[in-house]
């Protein structure tokens, strides 16, 4: 209970705010490159701080992290809600991710510490489906709150799920095996954020200030420099927030790199689809974040049946199938225009949508947290949970270039010229990915190992890299 609502948590300050952007910006005089920075605030702190939390959850415990994590998010959170300008807000969605950044991958590593081998599958199943029912009310009582008090409340809305969180947390042990000595990788976790948030800076602000601005112009090479120095880096230290030798696994690596893609677009598409529906097609602030409900439903539905469906099938091809399907729902949801029903429009779209998500969840988390030991599971968490929030940051950061916005316009005639070949820059974005995990993803039948009666005794995470390239799924 309490990793699903930690998750829940998570899961709702990154994308609730979504529902509140035409209010937040009409309420505060925002430009269009400041609700940006409002949006991917969050997600840069959260991408750029979860490989060193990941380590931290390994080395402090993962309850003592996990905590910590939520008495800064229930912070950000009041601080959102009072802020008298859009600086202040800004400033306040970068703690609050901050915060995320180490509530997330400290829950999953809890999960899998106290789930027996044979069960982790199932079990990520269930909990990425009950930590699902966060986003599916979420933005629909966000969007509520909306309409009948103001976008504050919008960041109300977790408060008491945080603090119902540290009551349970207060009777769970810990789970961390070995903890290890205490070291932070303040060089790696610099440039992590120096690099990110440069790229995102340059990607925001360039369609307002021109490509050429300068301060653009300094703030991606700046990033850039700083994202390639992050390697040699990280080789180099003693200590380092991400072990690069978790990379030397096939399966490890094509996974991550198909989380990046698929998740980037995924977290577009459902900005994307929010923006047209308020701007476009009509639909108040509590509609727009109920669009996606069914998607939800179909989701938590299918995602504890996906660690069986592994069993038969195999990682590989149902991760292939589950992205490929969301592709296709984001072209069915490129053609919603002014004038359609919702049935015509959204549904088809959504119910895809969530078949896609409910065949992909499962498998790829637990095939990811597979290539490595209990005791980095911490860091394998947050590696492939980093990867979906850079993903989500950098593609969201490029939404206003692919709707073609001004920074100071307005987002209603953007919205209007280019939603639809930005959804379909989604779907092709989901195809690649679908493409890196049919050419590099193992097929091994992991299932077999997690959900079968007796599973074999070298079911486990193997011990070393080069036995994992064979069992890499199974753990």
């Amino acid at each position: 209970m309490a990793t699903v609502l930690a998750s829940m948590v998570g899961f709702l300050d990154a994308y609730v705010v979504i529902v509140a952007v035409p209010a937040i910006k009409a309420d505060l005089q925002a430009s269009t490159t400041s609700m940006q920075f409002v949006v991917t605030g969050y997600l840069l702190t959260v991408a750029a701080l979860l490989l060193l939390s990941g380590a931290l959850a390994d080395r402090f415990g993962r309850r003592r992290v996990l905590e910590a994590g939520l008495l800064v998010m229930l912070l950000a959170s009041v601080l959102c809600s009072f802020a008298p300008s859009i600086g202040w807000l800004i400033a306040a969605r970068i703690v609050q991710g901050a915060g995320g950044a180490l509530v997330v991958p400290s829950s999953l590593a809890m999960l899998n510490g106290t789930l027996r081998v044979g069960d982790r599958a199932r079990g990520i199943g269930i909990w990425a489906g009950l930590a699902t029912l966060g986003t599916t009310v979420g933005p629909y009582a966000g969007g509520w709150l909306v309409d009948a008090f103001s976008w504050r409340w919008v960041f109300v809305l977790n408060i008491p799920i945080i603090l119902i969180a540290l009551v349970v947390l207060r009777f769970v042990p810990e789970v961390t095996k070995r903890i290890r000595a205490a070291s932070a990788d303040i060089p790696g976790a610099a440039l992590a954020v120096i690099g990110l948030g440069g790229v995102t800076y340059a990607l925001t602000a360039g369609p307002a200030a021109g490509w050429l601005d300068p301060v653009v112009l300094i703030a991606g090479i700046v990033g850039i420099a700083a994202l390639v120095a992050l390697v040699p880096v990280e080789r180099r230290s003693p200590a380092p927030m991400v072990r690069l030798s978790l990379f030397s696994s096939r399966q490890f690596s094509a996974i991550n790199v198909t989380t990046v893609l698929f998740y980037g677009a995924l977290a577009a598409a459902n900005y994307l689809l929010v923006l047209q529906c308020e701007l476009q097609l009509g639909y108040t602030a509590a509609q727009a974040g109920a669009v996606l409900i069914p998607e939800s439903v179909v989701f938590l539905i299918l995602s504890p049946f996906a660690g069986t469906l592994i069993a038969w099938i195999g990682p590989r091809w149902l991760m292939v199938a589950g992205i490929v399907a969301v592709a296709i729902a984001f072209l069915l949801l490129s053609g919603a225009s002014p004038g359609q029903s919702y049935v015509q429009a959204i549904l088809p779209g959504a119910l895809v949508w969530g078949l896609g998500v409910g065949l992909l969840v499962t498998p790829l988390t637990s095939s990811v947290l597979a290539a490595v030991k209990d005791s980095d599971l911490g860091e394998a968490s947050a590696i492939n949970d980093g990867a979906s929030r850079v993903g989500a940051l950098l593609v969201t950061a490029l939404v206003p270039v692919l709707i073609g916005s001004a920074g100071g316009g307005d987002l209603a005639p953007a919205i209007e010229r280019g939603y639809q070949p930005a959804m379909i820059v989604m779907a092709g974005i989901s195809v690649a990915a679908a493409v890196v995990a049919a050419i590099f993803v193992s097929n091994a039948r992991v299932g077999t190992t997690h959900m079968m009666p007796a599973p074999r005794v070298n079911s486990c995470a193997p011990a070393t890299v080069d036995d994992r390239v064979s069992t890499e799924a199974a753990s």
